[in-house]
């Protein structure tokens, strides 16, 4: 990297900034999930690297700039993991994964305010729903807030009302657009039932990111099957009915693709 970056390096790094290579680490952060999901070790190897690579180019960029350090850097998770592990490192106890998530939200709870008060008491009061990131995408936003509000009590108890919300968020959907169809009110009615699925997919243990993504997987090979088989028959979608194009669709289902 101070290769690339020194004055015979290359012309695209030099140019590069923090704000510059944001998306790239997003991207990268992507393509590791994505990795992960296909079960693919050699890509994930890969595109660890990749990722790697963000990290030190930031710092890389920092040390010029005299802010801070790579050194810095992992000193910095070596101490909030020594100091969120208690457990571990100290004498508190911790006999399962439910207790250390309370243990880590509670001393997470008390560093903020230790902040706020260092600050003067100046800013937002330390809330139990700080530190989920503005932009994570919507799905998984909503999953961190709906999990930091439940570790302080702010939940149901079990799956049953979950259900029933999303069946009452449905009806005022569709009153909403009965009402005034394409309103702002249908808009916000929609992201209620979206909140209120991903609350099920929490309940139900499974991460509502990820499943969207297996289906638009499962989409795109199913829809490219019936492209495929339009082609075979000299047809394309634009050809056919959408009756045809489902019985196409029923048959990838059928041979599980």
């Amino acid at each position: 990297m101070d290769a690339l970056l020194s004055p015979e390096g290359c012309p695209w790094d030099r140019e590069q900034s923090h704000e510059s290579l944001r998306p790239y680490v997003i991207e990268e952060a992507h393509e590791v999930a994505e990795a992960i999901a296909e079960g693919d070790m050699e890509e994930l190897r890969k595109e660890l690297g990749d990722l790697g690579l963000q990290i030190v180019f930031h710092a890389a960029l920092a040390r010029r700039a005299g802010t801070f350090t790579l050194d810095s850097v992992y000193e910095a998770i070596c101490e909030k993991l020594i100091r969120r592990h208690p457990h571990v490192f100290g004498d508190t106890n911790a006999d399962d994964a439910a207790a250390v998530l309370k243990n880590w939200e509670a001393i997470k709870q008390r560093e903020r305010q230790e902040t706020h008060e260092e600050n003067g008491g100046e800013g937002e009061e330390p809330s139990a729903l700080h530190g989920v990131p503005v932009a994570l995408p919507a799905l998984q936003r909503a999953q961190r807030l709906q999990a930091k509000a439940s570790r302080v009590g702010f939940d149901w108890k079990d799956v049953a009302p979950v259900f029933d919300k999303l069946r009452e968020e449905i009806g005022e959907l569709e009153q909403a657009q009965d009402a005034q169809p394409g309103s702002p009110e249908v808009a916000e009615e929609l992201g209620d039932l979206l909140f209120a699925i991903v609350n099920l997919s929490r309940f139900l243990k499974v991460d509502p990111e990820q499943a969207l993504q297996d289906t638009n997987r499962k989409f795109l090979r199913r829809f490219r099957h019936v492209e495929q088989r339009l082609r075979e028959q000299g047809k394309s979608p634009r050809d056919v009915s959408l009756e045809e194009m489902d019985a196409l669709w029923v048959e990838a289902k059928s041979l599980r693709k």
